[in-house]
């Protein structure tokens, strides 16, 4: 049995609180047309190519309601597999089974959609030397997973939550009256990790003189990020951000940025098409 385990998220809680919503009073249909002692084998399989990423998390939906069910895992966390591959296979009792496919497909589609899109985004910044990080622009409830799913893709997890580390916005500028002061007050309150957005070439050094550590290059084209670069001279790691698109993240890797971070990695990916079909044994 694969045990799916992820620090700070509580799988059984979700489990139950996702099937709770999916199932309510009772799955009606499953109780009006399958035997209650009838069986299923099936297979989900992708008709999409994917970057897996969600298996062991659905199999959980279907020991929640079927603690006896037979699984097996046939794709590997974070791998390639081509359309028409088989991921699971699994028999058991056919109205539990039933009753837990929708919540199971929705966690290994979306996953896996976010998974895929992450592997699509490192490809094309292979050979560069930067690192692709996610962001907080994740779906209520769903950040580890969804950050999980990044992992699974190749990207660097970037910023759980707003305890990680400062990060000095524009609004945080415009109350603190400029860079350089909102960079002092945290550096004042002993804050270690203090990231700060600039998006003009003339406020780099004034937060690297406050105490910056790291520097967030936001909407800034390709010539600019490189006069960015040179300006910073290594002192900091230096990040890309804004409107990376999959056409235009070469340009910007090959810039010589530390980090390039997408946030429509967990904002905007597609599901992924997978299915659990019947499969008589």
């Amino acid at each position: 049995m694969t045990v799916f385990q992820l620090d700070g998220f509580d799988l059984a809680a979700f489990v139950a609180a996702t099937l709770a919503e999916d199932v309510g009073a009772g799955d009606v249909t499953s109780a009006a047309v399958i035997p209650a002692d009838a069986l299923f084998t099936g297979v989900m399989d992708s008709r999409d190519a994917i970057v897996a990423a969600g298996l062991p998390i659905a199999a959980a939906f279907f020991r929640a309601l079927d603690p006896a069910v037979e699984i097996e895992l046939l794709a590997e966390e974070g791998v390639r597999v081509p359309a028409g591959s088989d991921l699971m296979r699994l028999r058991g009792n056919a109205r539990a089974l039933l009753t837990a496919e929708r919540a199971a497909l929705n966690t290994v589609q979306h996953l896996s959609g976010i998974a895929t899109m992450t592997r699509s985004y490192v490809d094309k910044i292979a050979g560069t030397g930067a690192i692709l990080l996610d962001t907080r622009k994740t779906i209520p409830g769903l950040r580890r997973l969804e950050k999980y799913a990044t992992r699974m893709g190749g990207a660097q997890n970037h910023r759980m939550g707003l305890w990680d580390a400062a990060m000095i916005k524009d609004n945080h500028v415009a109350v603190a009256g400029s860079v350089g002061e909102a960079v002092r007050r945290a550096v004042d309150a002993g804050i270690e990790r203090i990231i700060v957005e600039v998006d003009r070439i003339d406020q780099i050094e004034q937060a690297l003189a406050a105490g910056a550590t790291h520097l967030l290059l936001d909407n800034m084209d390709p010539p600019t990020l490189r006069g960015a670069v040179t300006l910073v001279g290594g002192r900091v790691p230096t990040e890309a951000s804004g409107g990376v698109r999959l056409d235009t993240i070469r340009a910007i890797a090959e810039t010589g940025v530390s980090y390039v971070s997408v946030g429509r990695l967990t904002q905007s990916a597609p599901a992924v098409d997978i299915g659990l079909d019947f499969a008589p044994a």
